[in-house]
């Protein structure tokens, strides 16, 4: 490999670069606009949710975007502040500082520079396979739990109330015991604010088709109903004189361009804060790498999820060095983004860009936003996110990842976002290790007719008393091989008669040292038992480790190539041959 495909690998916008031509900067332009519409109102509505200035959501779409477009390997996806990582940024940050302190503030810009650095240092040694210990049942559930947590949270911005809470029992109390002061003109808002969204979500764009306008234009101008919900409601406070009625609204935001600097050193803070920080390194780099590889394989492109850890890396710390909070690939605006034509990432440059040209030129426009708004963007924006089939469908196929994702629904709910994650990975690991140390073994039998073996609770299949057939279907390893001894030990006390097991190999992809021992157990146990062992159907590099072991030689029995083989030859031995069925004297198999 050259130097510069070694570069390349790790700037990708060396290689899209070079063929950048005029077509891929308009479709890009046109997409970063859509998103631009689209990213604006949401950045302020995610760091509502994160507890943070609205201001600082602003701060985490402009750099980070540039950082992607540089070193990421999507053509699409756009990042960005989202609604599960600002709800544990929220959750970390909470637990140190109150929210509105400074304090709070730098622990936000401390989980993104955590995250920047662990992301990047898994990137740099190749460790996207970690994120495989999230299972999707566990993810499911926990986005699942993170979305009502989400809608929750909001209402009381709905009903103009104070309340709160990391968990849904908290924050239910907090509703309950403030229902009392809700404010009527605030409810007007938030619930008019929305029904209009869930309408623009939904109806919007056959709406104005109907009317008579271009799918694409009725696209585009449907992804910019947040921003019409946002005037609107900016003009009925003005004009109503609503905040003095009561109607919080996200006050003066300044404005500008982000605050360039290095993040505080504060080792006592990131001792506090690397646990959550490198969960919402899992959680975001899972969400995005995902949403990534689907909008990749639509139109026969590839990403690199290593490249991608590197990517999201960069972002963060670029984050952090410009004020913001942790940030990852969003669902919806990279849908909108792809639908929009963009071409390569320099998209979400330009998205960067105009998002920039907003800080400078339209906050003070903001100045009277009702908070109520923001909440209802936010509610309709996480209910895509809750997922109600999937639990049934999981009962239906498999009882231990259905436990998986009920307990990290449930844990999530019930005791926060960190906790709900750590249950469910254990969960999961706990399960699968259960699974693993219980494998999967049958007793099978020749299907008449032909030379295949199968289950024989399953199918009409030929046995014979002296020999006992055993597929294997799992490794063995130290998890089950004390499992497998017991197995064969009570099979065998079931046919006096036996006199050879043959262990049906096909399954068994590796074999360790746990392993090993136990079938030299076993050989040992049906030696004195006047039993013979043999193999059949044993892979080449399982067979070239046994080959370095004592167990070949000490074999009482041997190793066949197939299953039939073995069969055939054990019955020439015992001079048996199956009722009904003379098909091996014909032969003449040995």
């Amino acid at each position: 490999m050259t130097a510069a495909s070694r570069l390349a690998r790790y700037l990708p916008i060396l290689e899209w670069g070079r063929t950048y031509n005029r077509s891929a900067l308009g479709n890009d332009m046109l997409a970063a606009v859509i998103v631009t519409i689209m990213l604006i109102p949401q950045s302020l509505a995610y760091a509502l949710l994160a507890g943070l200035p609205p201001v600082i959501g602003l701060y985490a779409s402009i750099l980070p975007l540039v950082a992607y477009a540089v070193f990421g390997t999507s053509r699409t996806l756009a990042v960005g502040p989202v609604a599960v990582i600002s709800l544990m940024t929220a959750s970390a940050a909470g637990s140190v500082a109150a929210p509105g302190t400074s304090e709070y503030l730098e622990a936000a810009i401390a989980l993104a520079f955590l995250s920047g650095i662990m992301l990047a240092i898994l990137g740099f040694i190749r460790a996207g396979f970690l994120a495989n210990l999230l299972s999707h049942p566990v993810i499911s559930g926990f986005i699942t739990a993170s979305g009502i947590l989400i809608a929750t949270s909001q209402l009381r911005h709905i009903l103009g109330i104070a309340g709160g809470g990391d968990t849904l029992p908290e924050q239910i109390e907090g509703l309950w015991s403030n229902i009392g002061a809700s404010n009527a003109p605030t409810i007007c808002l938030g619930v008019a604010s929305l029904a209009f969204l869930y309408w623009v979500r939904k109806g919007a764009k056959p709406f104005l088709v109907r009317l008579g306008l271009r799918s694409g234009v009725a696209e585009v101008v449907a992804k910019a109903g947040p921003i019409l919900a946002v005037a609107a409601a900016i003009l009925a406070v003005s004009v109503g004189g609503l905040e003095q009625r009561g109607v919080a609204v996200v006050g003066a935001i300044p404005r500008g361009l982000p605050p360039f600097g290095v993040p505080q050193v504060d080792l006592d803070l990131w001792s506090k804060l690397w646990l959550p920080a490198l969960l919402i390194s899992i959680i975001g780099f899972v969400e995005s790498v995902s949403v990534a590889q689907t909008l990749a394989a639509k139109r026969r492109q590839r990403i690199s999820p290593d490249q991608e850890l590197v990517a999201l890396g960069a972002s963060n710390l670029s984050a952090a060095f410009s004020g913001g909070y942790p940030i990852t690939g969003g669902f919806a605006r990279s849908v909108v983004n792809f639908d929009a034509g963009a071409r390569t990432p320099a998209a979400g440059a330009y998205t960067a860009a105009g998002i920039g040209l907003a800080s400078l030129f339209l906050t003070p426009l903001l100045f009277s936003l009702p908070v109520a708004t923001l909440a209802a963007m936010i509610i309709v924006a996480v209910l895509s996110l809750i997922d109600s089939k999937t639990p049934l469908r999981l009962w239906m196929y498999s009882k231990s990842d259905f436990a998986a994702h009920l307990a990290t629904i449930g844990m999530t709910l019930a005791m926060g976002v960190e906790i709900g994650v750590i249950v469910g990975v254990a969960t999961g690991l706990v399960l699968y290790l259960w699974k693993a140390s219980r494998p999967h073994a049958a007793i099978v039998g020749r299907v008449p007719g032909s030379e295949h073996y199968r289950n024989i609770d399953r199918h009409e299949v030929i046995t014979w008393p002296h020999i006992l057939s055993i597929r294997i279907d799992e490794s063995l390893t130290f998890l089950n091989a004390r499992w497998l001894e017991d197995y064969v030990q009570d099979r065998m006390a079931e046919q006096p008669e036996l006199r050879h097991v043959v262990l049906l190999c096909s399954a068994v992809n590796s074999i360790d040292a746990s392993g090993l021992e136990s079938l030299e157990a076993i050989n040992h146990k049906l030696a004195d038992a006047g039993v013979s062992l043999h193999l059949s159907e044993v892979k080449g590099p399982v067979m070239d480790r046994l080959g370095r072991a004592k167990i070949l030689e000490d074999l009482h029995g041997k190793v066949f190539l197939t299953h039939e083989r073995a069969i055939a030859h054990l019955i020439q031995l015992t001079n048996e041959t199956p009722a009904g069925d003379d098909r091996w004297h014909a032969r003449g198999l040995i």
